[in-house]
């Protein structure tokens, strides 16, 4: 009897203007799974996660969710589904304060009034470094507070996956550390599935479960890793 996953991809085409970014692509992000997509610029990475969220349309191919179709893929609908995207460059509100950030997330998560503080405070647990900046506007954060924040605003939904586009661009590794060692904690914890997109493969290699490298929109080898711990095995794929 086969696994169904968390969520999985078949034969997509997803491009821009006519031009396929992604062609009869196909892949698969288990329940409970931390999967790394590595690769250089420009292969497809950024647009596959969106989209997976339903940010960019299809032009052909399903999406699956524990199995079944889903219909319509659009943010709403994935949110819905437990499904939360941490953005390539934070995108945060520069001229709002973290508080305002996370009021406008109670309301595009539809959280009731009466679970707020509970969400917040729950929130708060795992990233607690930011109640120290919570009155601050986003634009005096640093980059890694910014990062924080960003991630805050996702966890708010309390999701089942998170999909993290690119979460060290502008970070020291030790701030990276500092962000990915609660996401992993959390990931545990609560057995959710992750979808990371990274840069820095060293660092995101240390809480993957699997990993898989793509190369001009297809996906050109998949392992543990283990297997890409080597230098020289990765900068053959560059």
């Amino acid at each position: 009897m086969s696994t169904v996953n968390f969520l999985e991809a078949k034969n997509l085409r997803v491009g821009y203007g006519g031009r396929p970014v992604l062609d009869h692509f196909n892949v698969s992000l288990a329940h409970n799974e931390v999967l790394c997509l590595i690769g250089h610029n420009g292969a497809g990475k950024s647009t596959l996660l969106k989209s997976l969220f339903g940010l960019v349309p299809l032009e052909q191919g399903t999406i699956l969710l524990d199995g079944k179709e889903v219909s319509k893929p659009d943010p709403r609908a994935m949110n819905a589904a437990g499904i939360a995207l941490v953005p390539e460059g934070r995108g945060v509100f520069p001229g709002l304060t973290v508080a305002e950030i996370m009021r406008l997330g109670f309301w595009a998560n539809g959280i009731a009034a009466g679970e707020q503080a509970a969400r917040l405070d729950w929130v708060m647990g795992v990233l607690p470094m930011v109640k120290k900046f919570y009155s601050q506007r986003a634009g005096t954060l640093s980059g890694g507070q910014q990062q924080m924040v960003s991630l805050g605003r996702a966890l708010l939904s309390q999701p089942r996956c998170l999909l993290l586009d690119e979460p060290s661009i502008g970070l020291a590794p030790k701030l990276f550390q500092d962000l990915v060692g609660p996401i992993r904690a959390l990931q545990k914890e609560r057995q959710m599935s992750i979808l990371i997109v990274e840069q820095n493969v060293r660092e995101a290699l240390k809480i993957s479960d699997r990993v898989i490298v793509m190369k001009s929109g297809e996906l050109i080898r998949e392992g543990t890793p283990e297997e890409f711990s080597n230098n020289a095995a990765l900068m053959e794929l560059y």
